[in-house]
C-alpha cells in the first residue's frame, strides 16, 4: 500500500499533464463594427399587431 503523499504526488502529476495536454481551439471572432449604425426608415416602421377572431361555429 503507498503512503498517502506518494498517492497525493501522483493524481497532481496527472492532473498537471493533463492540463498541459488539453487541445485548445481557438474560434475566430468577428472584428467589432465601430461604425456607429444609422437607423432608418425601416427600423421605425414595425409591423402592424393585432388579434384575428374565427369563429368556426357558424
Amino acid at each position: 500500500m503507498l503512503d498517502a503523499f506518494i498517492i497525493e504526488e501522483i493524481k497532481r502529476r496527472e492532473r498537471r499533464r493533463e492540463d498541459h495536454d488539453r487541445p485548445v481551439v481557438e474560434l475566430p471572432l468577428p472584428a467589432p463594427d465601430d461604425r456607429p449604425r444609422r437607423r432608418t426608415e425601416t427600423d421605425d416602421e414595425k409591423p402592424q399587431r393585432g388579434v384575428v377572431v374565427i369563429d368556426l361555429l357558424s
